[in-house]
C-alpha cells in the first residue's frame, strides 16, 4: 500500500470512529519506518487534514477528540522508542498562544526538538504574551516557539512581538511560529511578527537552529 493510500486509510479509520484500526495502521507503518518517520509522513499530514476539516466544521467533536487520543497514543510510543538524546542546546521556550488549546502540534514539535538535543521549556496551552517573554528572559532562551491552529488565535501572536519590542528584545529573542493556519496563509508569519516558520514538526529543529544562530544576544539585559 502506498503512503497516500495509507494516509487515506488512516483518515477514514479516524473519521469512522475506529480507534483500534487507526492504531494498527500507525503501528504497522512504524514497524517498517520507526515512530519518528511515521509521525512526520503519516500521522502529521492526516492531523493537518483533520484540523482543516475541524476549522471548517465538517467533522464532529467526537472525531476531533478521537484524533487527539490516537495522536497522544502514538506520541507516547514515540517517546518510549526514541533513543534518549542528551540536552546539549537551548533552551527553547514553547507554548500555545493565548486562547489556543490545540496541543497536538506543540507536542509534536517538542518531541522533534528534544530528539535533536534541544532543551524545551513547554509552557502548555493558553499562554499570555508576557509569560512567553518572562520565561525566555529568565532561562536565557534565544527563541520562543509559538503554536496556533486557527486564524483567530494566531493573531494573538502579535502580542508576543509587541512585548518583545516593548522590552527592547527585538532581534535578540527570535519568534518562531507554527500551526496549520500558517501553511494555509504564509503571509500571516510576517503579519503577526514571526521570524520564521517550518513546514512541519520534523522541520522545526532546523528552523530553531537557524533562528538561534541569528539572534543578537550581545546586549540582552
Amino acid at each position: 500500500m502506498t503512503l497516500k493510500n495509507t494516509q487515506d486509510h488512516l483518515l477514514n479509520a479516524i473519521l469512522s470512529g475506529s480507534r483500534k484500526e487507526a492504531i494498527a495502521i500507525l503501528d504497522r507503518w512504524a514497524g517498517h519506518c520507526g515512530y519518528r518517520q511515521t509521525i512526520s509522513e503519516l500521522l502529521e499530514p492526516v492531523l493537518e487534514t483533520i484540523g482543516t476539516l475541524w476549522v471548517s466544521e465538517k467533522i464532529s467533536l467526537a472525531a476531533g477528540y478521537l484524533a487527539g487520543k490516537i495522536a497522544e497514543d502514538t506520541l507516547l510510543k514515540a517517546h518510549e522508542h526514541e533513543q534518549a538524546v542528551p540536552e546539549i542546546r537551548g533552551p527553547v521556550v514553547l507554548g500555545n498562544v493565548e486562547d489556543d488549546y490545540h496541543s497536538l502540534g506543540r507536542k509534536l514539535v517538542g518531541i522533534f526538538l528534544k530528539t535533536a538535543g534541544w532543551r524545551v521549556i513547554d509552557l502548555g496551552n493558553d499562554v499570555p504574551s508576557e509569560s512567553f517573554v518572562d520565561a525566555a528572559v529568565k532561562n536565557e532562551a534565544r527563541v520562543i516557539a509559538v503554536s496556533a491552529m486557527m486564524f483567530s488565535t494566531a493573531k494573538n501572536i502579535a502580542g508576543i512581538r509587541n512585548e518583545l519590542d516593548r522590552r527592547g528584545l527585538h532581534g535578540r529573542i527570535k519568534l518562531a511560529v507554527g500551526g496549520a493556519v500558517f501553511r494555509i496563509r504564509p503571509e500571516l508569519v510576517a503579519e503577526v511578527g514571526g521570524d520564521g516558520t517550518a513546514v512541519n514538526a520534523m522541520a522545526t529543529p532546523a528552523l530553531i537552529d537557524r533562528l538561534w544562530r541569528e539572534a543578537d544576544v550581545q546586549n540582552i539585559p
